[in-house]
């Protein structure tokens, strides 16, 4: 039988154009998001929040201000040391800035508006990843374009699903937005893969469950990797403002929106915290998988070797983020570095190393 005529080609294509219709709808929010930044930081209310911001900062690092009366019914400004609680990350307890808009009114209906366009551009991408699966009757995840869009849909769903959940977290929409851009990019340039049937190694239901919640933690991993990586741009700028510095324009303008270090801290760890489980059972269900395909639960293949440091190195980062002597930057670090054996574990193994896993094809 000739595999290749089982794919139905109508749906292939069909699945292709909702792909590129998702990037011009991602690329219209995108420039929506950036009317959000831009309005915001241009408004008088947007540079009284920053400026706000930036008295609060100071203020949480040192001293607070004080009215009191004085005689002739006048009143006095005294300064007087502030006892400042540490959060968790071992930041300042500086307040969280104003959001993406800034509090403007323009500001936030560009902010809406672009949520609005990635919720549609959501919609499209995964029409496209599901007409993918209908024309061959299988899982969408079977080579690295697949997983590619798949990957993005999720991280958008997330992304969508805490919004849903009235977490602030349109901070990140830009962010996002961009990097879904370029994955779609890279999967539709370089690693594009006709839709075509699986070999024979991996028709199986592990395919629906181990490939999945891969997927799955590594846009949960993606999501808190944002987060980290913002909480080291906030952190300096907040370190700036304790040092009595000047920080940059763009500091100003774009770092002062953004919710405080410790927010952006306790955010990433409760990501990571909340998906490692998920991931520990991604690797056992791969083990399992590979006892019923090769006869042997673990063999040392370069894809389950970098899984396993993938483990060990979130693994690391939520014990350091445990310990005292391990918090803010420090674990910040360990958390990227984390998401990079989970990026090369992707890319890397499966475009530069051959081992059992290189018949999933680019």
């Amino acid at each position: 039988m000739n595999l290749a005529a089982a794919t139905n080609e109508n749906l292939a294509h069909t699945s292709n154009v909702l792909i590129y219709s998702s990037m011009a709808v991602y690329t219209l929010a995108f420039l929506a998001h950036i009317a959000e930044w831009v309005f915001g930081s241009r408004s008088k209310v947007g540079r009284t929040a920053a400026a706000l911001t930036t008295e609060d900062a100071a203020t949480a690092a040192g001293t607070v201000r004080v009215q009191v009366a004085a005689k002739g019914g006048s009143t006095a400004v005294l300064e007087r040391p502030k006892v400042v609680t540490r959060a968790a990350a071992g930041s300042r307890d500086v307040p969280d800035g104003p959001g993406a808009a800034g509090g403007t009114f323009k500001g936030d209906l560009y902010g809406r508006i672009a949520v609005s366009l990635t919720v549609l551009a959501f919609l499209v991408q995964a029409a496209g990843v599901v007409a993918r699966a209908l024309s061959v009757q299988r899982a969408p995840w079977g080579n690295m374009y697949e997983f590619s869009i798949t990957f993005s849909t999720v991280a958008v769903g997330t992304y969508l699903t805490l919004l849903a959940l009235r977490k602030n977290v349109r901070w990140m929409g830009l962010v996002l937005v961009t990097s879904v851009l370029l994955d779609l990019g890279i999967a539709t340039t370089w690693l594009y893969t006709d839709s075509d049937q699986l070999v024979p190694a991996l028709h199986s239901y592990w395919l629906w469950i181990h490939v999945s919640t891969a997927i799955t933690c590594g846009a949960v991993f993606y999501i808190g990797a944002v987060g980290t990586l913002l909480y080291l741009f906030r952190d300096s700028y907040e370190n700036k403002l304790a040092s009595g510095q000047e920080p940059s324009t763009f500091a100003r303008s774009v770092l002062s929106r953004l919710p405080a270090a410790a927010s952006l801290d306790k955010f990433a760890y409760r990501i990571n915290a909340a998906v490692f489980p998920l991931w520990t059972f991604t690797i056992i269900a791969g083990a399992i998988w590979a006892g019923d395909a090769w006869g042997r639960y673990w063999g040392w293949d370069p894809k389950e070797v970098w899984s396993f440091i993938t483990w060990v190195a979130y693994a690391a980062y939520l014990h350091a983020r445990a310990t005292a002597g391990w918090k803010g930057r420090k674990a910040a670090y360990l958390a990227l570095i984390a998401f990079g054996c989970w990026l090369f574990n992707y890319y890397g193994v499966n475009i530069f190393v051959t081992g059992k896993h290189s018949y999933a094809g680019v």
